[in-house]
């Protein structure tokens, strides 16, 4: 079983030696745009391309703000910032996830609160979420707090895992409820829609990530949307340095931060977003094929659900036990094959394991049987 699914994925890649999980296509305007923002001299966070990144980015998804930051970590240190998390607060997000959202709860002081995942979406459990805040949390006037800790929750961050949208309609009723401001960490789902509306513009804010691995990449780079415009000043503000404009007096009125990306990454991003719904429509057809593929062979591919429409960043199948997983594994890079289980859920973390929990089952479960297949765009 595993000769044939390596060997139905080489000949997918055309029986390249070494096939990559997931690499960037250049295939567009890249060179031409990297060589005009050097020729004008504006390579920093300074110039043309940063502003026309960030339009793009808006005309495709729908977003009436956006800000172009360093990375996708940066963009989830900043809205949870201008979103009002504050030193211990508490924040609602995944175990299973990658470790950026955590990583940036702690930033801001906050302490993490892991929600067990969703066995179809592999994203957040919204009955996992509703049972944790009615047993555990208490509503108050000015917000809603952990009875165990005391606690204020402040936020939740739900990721649209693989590319695929989580249950984002049942997520944010179940938070306007406890009135928990949801910052949407679509960071790999750039182009997915939920009833035909972008994932990231759901939340009070949401964050892309353009890593070198991504749909689309900038080398390094990430976004931060919304329809607050408040929200979007104060985003811009601290992404760069809290710098009070002024014709030469150099003057900071708060804490700020170095995130703005620099113009020469923005190029590159414009370059990308050319051929971005060529790229979509490519990675579609990949998992239609994978698909067909893998039902004849009685595995389960992971697979767009009802009302929902996905990039497939990743594609992933899910083995019937951790045996057949680890087989894969082993099988598949040994034979050039570049394949990935799940990340290790945050509470298996050292710095997060004293963090509260929701039941983990599904969580370990997908752990368990998941593994993600090369996926790069064919092109």
């Amino acid at each position: 079983m595993y000769k044939k699914i390596t060997d139905f994925i080489r000949k997918t890649y055309n029986n390249s030696e070494i096939i990559p999980l997931h690499v960037p296509r250049f295939i567009g305007n890249e060179k031409k745009y990297l060589n005009e923002c050097i020729d004008s001299t504006f390579v920093s966070s300074a110039g043309n391309f940063v502003n026309r990144f960030e339009d793009m980015i808006k005309k495709f998804t729908g977003a009436k703000y956006a800000v172009a930051t360093i990375n996708g970590t940066s963009a989830l240190h900043l809205a949870l910032i201008v979103c009002g998390v504050k030193r211990n607060d508490e924040v609602l997000t995944q175990a299973l996830t990658y470790v950026a959202a955590a990583n940036a709860i702690n930033y801001v002081g906050a302490e993490c609160i892991f929600i067990d995942s969703d066995k179809e979406t592999f994203g957040m459990c919204p009955c996992k979420l509703t049972e944790f805040l009615e047993k555990k949390t208490v509503l108050r006037e000015d917000g809603c707090y952990n009875k165990k800790t005391g606690r204020k929750i402040s936020a939740c961050i739900p990721m649209h895992t693989y590319g695929h949208p989580v249950k984002i309609s049942k997520i944010k009723k179940i938070c306007d409820k406890y009135n928990i401001v949801i910052i949407e960490d679509s960071s790999q789902s750039l182009g997915s829609m939920f009833q035909g509306k972008h994932t990231g513009t759901f939340g009070k804010v949401g964050v892309y990530s353009f890593n070198g691995n991504k749909i689309i990449t900038t080398g390094s780079g990430g976004m931060m949307v919304t329809s607050d415009k408040n929200l979007f000043k104060k985003c811009i503000h601290l992404s760069t340095t809290a710098k009070i404009s002024h014709k030469w007096e150099h003057a900071h009125d708060e804490i700020g931060y170095n995130y703005r990306l620099s113009n020469i990454n923005a190029a590159l991003g414009c370059a990308q977003m050319d051929n971005i719904r060529k790229y979509i429509k490519d990675k579609r057809e990949l998992a239609q094929k994978y698909k067909e593929f893998f039902k004849e062979l009685g595995i389960e591919f992971f697979s767009e659900k009802k009302d929902c429409y996905s990039n497939y960043w990743l594609d992933a199948i899910i083995f019937k036990n951790k045996k057949e997983r680890n087989g894969f594994l082993e099988y598949s890079r040994n034979s050039g094959v570049m394949a990935s289980p799940l990340w290790t859920p945050m509470n298996k973390l050292h710095m997060y394991r004293n963090c509260e929990t929701t039941n983990l089952e599904n969580a370990a479960w997908l752990k368990d049987r998941v593994v993600s297949i090369p996926s790069s765009v064919r092109l």
